[in-house]
Order: structure tokens, then sequence, then C-alpha cells
């Protein structure tokens, strides 16, 4: 990871020195082991405080919507997916951009390393495949493959799927025999078992709303939940209001959905917030063969128009 932060820095660097761009948004270290945080540089010097590692999971699109500005942005292959959908949905400009796509591994799961450390964590070395943590109770060596999180697991999508230049070879992508099996396993309850599925799934909800906020396609300048003419959804705990703000914000992202897993990282609660969107990524995949945010030049199933569309379920 370490001779990829160097390759980072200095194509950032190079891209604000010679003018390219007016800014570069990457990664800087956290303020504690295993986090990093969203860093926009706009002078060349301040290059020189971007990383790169396993814990750079943040979808950065996010920091692009409706902007302006030049911008070169670090992208993995979830990223950029993401900002194909922005270019689709005229979010931004692909001439705005210069993409330096970044393949990538997976990301770790920080609440899975915490989890089988224990204790309080004070360091992290990667190198490779080898974690070495160092906590309260001395020095453990994981596999970074074990503690992937569950969408990079999944991912077949690993490369970057539009970009200008990249930061490192491109990877082989990994071949998943049944993306779906989770899916699958809650299709086959029976109704009743499906309910108390969902109900069990999002009891602790808080309504702090941080996975719409963490969502790269969640940018609409009102929310339903925010409406108040007409009201949608009300404000409180009742649990129809819970449930009505899941689903309805799921099919929001219906055929949209990268599975980036930025709404399940981002929940206090550790909520399995893509249980929503999987089954839709799913039906979106059986129905129409369509994956999101592979292709600038089309539009989501769900905002176009085919004659040769599925119609079964309104017969």
């Amino acid at each position: 990871m370490d001779q990829l932060t160097e390759k980072i820095r200095e194509l950032a660097s190079t891209l604000l020195k010679d003018g390219k761009v007016d800014m570069v948004i990457g990664f800087a270290d956290g303020t504690l082991p295993m986090t990093s945080r969203p860093f926009l540089a706009t002078e060349s010097d301040k290059a020189a405080q971007l990383v790169w590692n396993s814990f750079c999971s943040l979808n950065l699109t996010n920091y692009i919507t409706g902007r302006k500005e030049k911008i070169a942005l670090f992208a993995k292959g979830c990223d950029s997916r993401n900002v194909v959908n922005h270019i689709v949905e005229n979010k931004i400009s692909r001439d705005q951009l210069h993409i330096i796509g970044v393949p990538c591994q997976g990301m770790v799961d920080k609440k899975a390393i915490l989890k089988a450390v224990g204790g309080e964590i004070t360091g992290l070395c990667e190198e490779g495949d080898k974690l070495t943590v160092s906590s309260s109770h001395g020095d453990v060596e994981l596999n970074k493959n074990d503690y992937l999180r569950d969408n990079c697991a999944t991912c077949t999508h690993r490369n970057p799927v539009i970009y200008d230049e990249l930061a490192a070879p491109l990877v082989e992508e990994q071949t998943v025999e049944e993306p779906f099996a989770d899916v699958a396993a809650i299709e086959k309850m029976e109704p009743v078992d499906k309910a108390r599925y969902f109900d069990n799934l999002i009891k602790d909800c808080i309504r702090c709303y941080a996975c719409r906020n963490a969502c790269p396609l969640c940018y609409c300048p009102t929310c339903f939940v925010d409406e108040s003419g007409p009201q949608w959804v009300g404000k409180g705990q009742n649990p129809t209001d819970i449930q009505t703000f899941h689903f309805l914000r799921a099919f929001h992202c219906a055929g949209r959905c990268t599975d980036c897993g930025a709404c399940e990282a981002a929940c206090p609660m550790d909520i399995h917030v893509r249980a929503f969107t999987r089954k839709l990524n799913k039906d979106a995949l059986e129905l129409f063969g369509w994956e999101a945010g592979l292709d600038t030049e089309k539009r989501p199933p769900l905002d176009t128009f085919n004659p040769d569309d599925p119609d079964e379920f309104i017969r």
C-alpha cells in the first residue's frame, strides 16, 4: 500500500501543479487506527497528505454532486460505477472529471477486526494480505481476506469501469458462484417469516438517516422523509414510518444501486441495510440483464421504456 500511496500522491501533485484540475478528492489518514477521511487538495503540496489503504472504503462520489470545478477523483470499482450514475443522471459532466482508477482487492470491515481482536486498537500495519493489529492485548496477525466487508466479498467489478488513468495495474475480477445467495434465502421464506425478518432487521433503527446521507445516490433537493406538504412519513419511531422510510429509500435506488456498502458501513446500529437493495439488484439483473453504473450511454431500466420489458406483473 505504501507504493500505491506514493503513486497517488505523485499523480495528484502533477495534476494540480500543471493546472489540469482545480482540486483532487481522495483520502487522508483518520485520527484513529483503521480510519481514513475524505480529503480535498487544491494545492500541489497538499497532495502529500493523500493515502490509500484497505480502510479507504467511503464512496467519494458523494463529494462531486453538482460541483462546477474540474475535479480529479480517485475511484475504486464501486466508486467509478457511481460516477457513471452521476454522469447519466446529469449531476456532473464527464468533461469535468479526471478519474484516476484504483483497482481494488476489497476493503476491510473495521467492526469485524474489532470483534476479532478485542481491546482498544492502538495501531495497524498492512503488508499485502497480512494485517498486523496492535491492541491493548498485544499484536495479532490476521489475513485481510478473512475480514473483507460483505459487499466486497461478492463484488465482481473490482476494477474501475471508467477512468482516465490508473494508479495501479488492473486486478483479476473474482467470480462468485452464487452472488445473491442471501437474497435467495429470504425469497424462500413464507410471507409471515419475511415480515418477521424485516421487522427484526430494523427494530433498532433510530432514524438518524446515516444510511441515506452516506448513499451517493441520495441527492434529492428535499428527501421524501422531510416533505411536509404532503407529509409522506411521520417523524417518530412508529414501526410503520420506519418501514416506509427503508422500503421507499430502497425503491428509489432500484436499478441504480451499485452495492457499494456505504449505507451499511454508516449505520451506527449495525443494521444490514443492504438487505433492502440487494433484492432489487437481483431483480434488475434477472428481469432486465441490468447492473448499475457500467455504461454512461444507458439509463437505468426504471428510467426508460422498452416495449419488450417484462409485463406479467400488470396482467
